[in-house]
This record gives C-alpha cells, structure tokens and sequence, in this order.
C-alpha cells in the first residue's frame, strides 16, 4: 500500500482533489460572509462580482500551490492551506474595516468594477504573501 501512496500519479491525483474540495469549501465560506450571492450575480453578468470572486479563486488556488510545495504530506497542506485561507479572510475583513466611507460588498453587488478590481487584485496579491510565508 506504501507503493501506491508514493506513486507521483496518485500523489498528485489526491492533492489535487482535496484542493478542489477545500477551494469549494472555502468558496462557500466567502459567500456566507459577503451580503450578496456571488454565483447569482455572476449569472447576472456583475463583472465586479467576477472580479472579486476570481480573486479569491485564483488567492486559495495559490495558497494550496505553496502550501502543495513545501509539505510533505496532504493532511500538512491542508493545516497551512487552511490556515492561509484564514489570512486571506482576515485581509478580506481589513479591506472593509480600511474603507469606512463605503461599504465593499454594497460596491460590488452594485457592479462598481473598480471596486471589484481592487477586491480581487488584494486577493491575488495577499495570496502571495501568504504563500511565501507558509512553512
């Protein structure tokens, strides 16, 4: 059984499905925490929206790329993925706690794209930092 566990095929097949799960979860996570329905206002053709959602997409898909990279073991990369899946969160809260004057979820329903932009340029960008730092 040790030989098929350590098989790069299936290593990477495993790896790969429970990012793909924890990206869902997660995902589910972040549309529990914004006022509107991401997949609704997708649907809707809300670019900002797109935007935003893309940006956390692409910052949990880069967590895991880190978190794949530097642990041995899947049940590691799911610690640190997680755990970096919380910053990332936390820097979702910061950047509404920074913008006092507005409301970030009521821009982005409201397809202010530049708003979204950001959302999902901090997303990417936190994604990195947080990837780097994962041990």
């Amino acid at each position: 059984m040790d030989e098929f566990w350590s098989n790069t095929f299936v290593d990477t097949a495993a790896r790969y499905s429970v990012a793909v799960l924890c990206l869902v979860v997660f995902l589910v996570i972040f549309e529990l925490v914004t006022s509107y329905k991401n997949w609704d206002e997708i649907k809707r053709g809300n670019m900002s929206v797109a935007m935003a959602t893309g940006g956390k997409i692409f910052g949990i898909a880069n967590i895991f790329r880190y978190s794949i990279e530097h642990n041995d073991t899947i049940i590691e990369s799911i610690t640190w993925g997680g755990f970096g899946f919380i910053l990332l969160l936390l820097g979702y809260f910061i950047f509404e706690f920074l913008t006092p004057t507005y409301k970030i979820d009521k821009e982005i329903a409201s397809d202010n794209r530049a708003v979204g932009f950001i959302s999902m340029v901090i997303s990417v960008g936190l994604s990195f930092v947080i990837g780097s730092s994962i041990g």
